[in-house]
C-alpha cells in the first residue's frame, strides 16, 4: 500500500514540475514575441512589418485633431518614434502657422497628414462656399509646406454634409472610438476607454494638444501592442 502512495506522490511531483516549466515558457513567450524577431537596427518600416506578421488582422489607426501645439506634439512625435507607430494627424489650418518645422518632422516620420479646417467651425452650418474656402486654404498651407497636397479630411465635430461631399474631393474620415479625452483630461480614465473598446479595424479619435492625452496615446499604444496590436495610418486602414 506504501508503494502505491510513493508512486503516486511521484506522479503528483512530476505533473507539479510541468506546470511550473510551462508556465515558466508561456511567460518568456509573451515577454519576447514583440521583438524576437525585430532587427537589432531595423528601421520603423522593418519593425511596422514584423509587428503586423505577428498581429494578423489586428489593426488600428490612431488619429489626433487640432495640431500642431508647440509643446505636445514633439513630445507625441517623440514618443511614436521610439515605438515605430505611425499616426495620422488631421491639422488646423490656424495652428499649422509657425509651427512649420513640426509639421515638416511630422511628415518625414512617416506620419500621414490630412486637414482638419483651417479653423474649428462646424463646416455643415457655413455656405458650401465658406467651407470650402476654409479646406482649400489649409491645403495650401500643409502642400507648401510637405509637397503634397492632403487628401483625407475630417471636418471638425465630424459635422458634415452630402452637399460637401460632393464639393470636396477628399476622403472623409470619422472615426470609431471617442474617449472624450478634451473633456476628460485624464490620462487613466482615457487609456481605460480605449483599452476596453477597441477592436480590430478601429479609428481611434485623440488630440495632440492636450499633455494627459499624449500622455494616454503613448501608454495605450503600449498597452495594446502587448495585445497583439499593430497601428496603421488611415490610408492603409481604409485600403485593406
Amino acid at each position: 500500500m506504501s508503494g502505491i502512495r510513493w508512486k503516486i506522490a511521484c506522479l503528483l511531483f512530476v505533473l507539479a514540475l510541468d506546470v511550473v516549466f510551462l508556465k515558466g515558457m508561456y511567460h518568456s513567450y509573451v515577454q519576447a514575441k514583440d521583438t524576437l524577431f525585430i532587427p537589432v537596427n531595423g528601421d520603423s518600416e522593418e519593425i511596422d512589418e514584423v509587428r503586423r506578421q505577428f498581429s494578423g488582422d489586428k489593426q488600428i489607426a490612431l488619429t489626433f485633431d487640432d495640431g500642431p501645439d508647440p509643446v505636445y506634439t514633439p513630445k507625441l512625435l517623440e514618443g511614436l518614434k521610439a515605438r515605430g507607430v505611425h499616426a495620422t494627424f488631421f491639422l488646423l489650418g490656424e495652428n499649422v502657422e509657425g509651427k512649420e518645422a513640426i509639421v515638416k518632422q511630422m511628415y518625414q516620420d512617416g506620419h500621414l497628414i490630412g486637414s482638419h479646417g483651417y479653423s474649428h467651425v462646424q463646416m455643415s452650418k457655413e455656405t458650401i462656399k465658406t467651407a470650402c474656402e476654409q479646406i482649400e486654404e489649409n491645403n495650401r498651407k500643409i502642400e507648401a509646406i510637405i509637397g503634397k497636397r492632403p487628401q483625407y479630411l475630417r471636418p471638425p465635430y465630424g459635422s458634415w454634409t452630402e452637399e460637401l461631399e460632393c464639393s470636396i474631393d477628399m476622403t472623409v474620415v470619422m472615426w470609431d472610438i471617442d474617449p472624450l479625452d478634451w473633456k476628460a483630461q485624464n490620462a487613466r480614465k482615457v487609456v481605460r476607454h480605449i483599452v476596453k473598446n477597441v477592436e480590430p479595424g478601429d479609428i481611434i479619435l485623440l488630440h495632440d494638444v492636450y499633455p494627459t492625452s499624449v500622455e494616454a496615446a503613448l501608454e495605450a499604444i503600449d498597452t495594446l501592442i502587448k495585445q497583439g496590436y499593430t497601428f496603421v495610418t488611415v490610408d492603409e486602414l481604409l485600403v485593406d
